[in-house]
């Protein structure tokens, strides 16, 4: 006897083929100032997660207000809403899109660093606490990156605005875990970031272009966070869009099946999910047209696609619609990546099969 379909199978059959490939884009909408007609546009592309981008001190209750008329606008599939991964960037220091009322200000990672780790677990917890209150699910944190010490602030994507728990493996390894887990602990998923490592670079790839690391290796210690941190179960990793000349000299990481297919997932075992990066308004992939963005994104084994510009999202899911009719092991990709976005929102209860 063949085993029952699972919940995440009977609502992929259920869903048509637009439906499928919406469930691949997480679209941005400015906490403080939502888009009505970027969200409308969304809505039409069955754009299946969103993210609250921008700066926003509201509070738990509006953003939960806001969050809440995003989902009554999710997908039904055989009258079952198949509910938004709604996330956002919650780092503390510098990043912090969501504060006032009912948010702690949360401190930098490297003064998070600084703390023992049982104690940044129960902060973590509180905060993640403070985001479901909000409505998030996903929290596009914690930072795995290591900054060493010899580059510091002139590193400008990380160590510029402290975002790295420290200047070593051995310190970024057991604080990035102890900030995942205490997001588990209160039922947000946490997002291992940006794979496999910012810290060994100058540019900033979402203000400048041909941002290489020149460092990097498949074996570096720089990598361990990530090793450590998928071991230990993050359900989701994002793929920087920086060139890492000693692993694949050829392609940018987001475009680089090298680093998604053979690294992380061979090499590290990752079952997640592999969210890109800013795919949108990010100036390192300004000269790749946004449909091949997205498909070569894909292609290399990417899940879920980001772009800060839901604008873009119209010709990106057309363009992965028609690369799925030409090309069947493309497609048969691209519904392996919809399972895991699927998998992911049945385990974080996002999902209902009656």
């Amino acid at each position: 006897m063949s085993a029952a379909p699972s919940c995440v199978d009977k609502v992929y059959g259920a869903m048509t083929g637009p439906q499928r490939v919406g469930q691949l884009f997480m679209g941005a909408v400015t906490a403080s100032s939502p888009d009505r007609q970027k969200i409308q546009l969304m809505r039409q592309s069955h754009v299946g997660a969103v993210f609250l981008a921008g700066r926003s001190s509201a509070g738990t209750r509006a953003t939960k207000a806001l969050v809440d008329s995003l989902q009554a606008q999710a997908d039904t599939v055989a009258g079952k809403r198949v509910s938004l991964l709604v996330s956002t960037d919650q780092e503390g220091g510098h990043v912090q899109v969501l504060s006032g009322p009912g948010f702690s200000a949360i401190p930098s990672a490297l003064t998070q660093g600084s703390w023992s780790t049982s104690y940044l677990r129960s902060q973590a917890a509180t905060w993640a606490e403070q985001l479901g209150a909000a409505g998030v699910n996903l929290n596009l944190a914690p930072v795995a990156d290591v900054v060493p010490a010899s580059v510091g602030r002139n590193n400008a994507p990380i160590g510029g605005y402290d975002r790295e728990f420290g200047h070593t493996a051995a310190t970024v390894t057991p604080h990035s875990n102890a900030f995942a887990a205490g997001m588990a602990r209160s039922k947000v998923l946490a997002t291992l970031k940006h794979f496999p490592g910012l810290g060994s670079v100058r540019g900033n790839t979402d203000t400048t272009a041909n941002v290489v690391d020149s460092v990097t290796t498949r074996t570096s210690s720089s990598l361990d966070p990530f090793r450590s941190g998928i071991k230990a179960g993050a359900p989701f990793v994002m793929i920087s869009s920086a060139t890492y000349s000693r692993i694949d000299p050829k392609h940018q990481a987001a475009f680089s099946s090298t680093v998604i297919k053979d690294m992380l997932r061979k090499d590290f075992g990752f079952k997640g999910v592999v969210v890109s990066d800013d795919l949108g308004q990010a100036v390192a992939v300004k000269a790749v047209p946004p449909a091949d963005r997205a498909v070569n994104f894909l292609s290399a084994g990417g899940d879920l696609v980001l772009t800060i510009e839901p604008n873009q999202i119209p010709v990106m899911a057309k363009a992965v619609q028609t690369r799925m009719a030409q090309n069947s092991a493309f497609r048969a990709q691209v519904d392996q990546s919809v399972h895991r976005v699927l998998a992911a929102k049945q385990r974080e209860g996002l999902l209902s099969c009656g």
